[in-house]
C-alpha cells in the first residue's frame, strides 16, 4: 500500500471516497427512510464480498439480528456496520479493503467490552467455524449489554 503524496494510501482514498457518497445518499433522509437507505447498502456491501470476507460478514449480521437486533445496520466507509443510536458498535473490516491477509471483527469504544485496564476491541478470523459463531455471538452479546 503505497502512500501518495497527500500521506494517504490509495485504498485509504477510496474509503474516504465511498464514507462520503455514503453520507450524500442518506442525507436529508430521517426514520424509517434512512434506516432503510442504510439496511439496503449493508446487505449490497455484504453481497459484494467473496470467501472468508463474506463468510464473516453475513455471520456476523445474521448475529447481530438475532442477538442484538437493536443495533441498526449501515455501511461505514464501505464497511458492513451496526451502531446504536448512531454510534459505531461493530463493523466487519473485509481483508480486500486494504488487501490484508484476513477480515477482521472490530467493536468501536462504545461497546461494552470493557475488562479491567486491557482488552481486545479487533479479531482476525481466517475461517468461520463453528467456535468462531460462537466467539463472536457471545461478543457481540456482551458488547450491547
Amino acid at each position: 500500500m503505497a502512500q501518495d503524496d497527500k500521506g494517504f494510501t490509495p485504498e485509504e482514498r477510496a474509503a474516504m471516497k465511498q464514507r462520503a457518497e455514503e453520507l450524500r445518499t442518506t442525507k436529508g433522509l430521517k426514520g424509517a427512510a434512512r434506516l432503510a437507505r442504510e439496511l439496503e447498502a449493508c446487505v449490497a456491501a455484504i453481497e459484494e464480498l467473496h470467501g472468508v470476507d463474506g463468510e464473516l460478514a453475513r455471520t456476523v449480521h445474521r448475529i447481530v439480528s438475532e442477538e442484538a437486533p437493536e443495533l441498526a445496520p449501515k455501511t461505514w466507509y464501505g464497511f458492513p456496520t451496526y451502531a446504536k443510536e448512531g454510534s459505531v458498535i461493530v463493523f466487519v473490516q473485509p481483508s480486500t479493503k486494504f488487501d490484508t491477509r484476513y477480515p477482521t471483527l472490530n467493536f468501536a469504544e462504545d461497546a461494552d467490552l470493557d475488562d479491567g485496564d486491557i482488552w481486545p476491541v479487533s479479531f482476525a478470523v481466517v475461517a468461520v467455524t463453528p467456535s468462531v459463531e460462537n466467539r463472536i455471538r457471545a461478543l457481540v452479546q456482551k458488547a450491547v449489554s
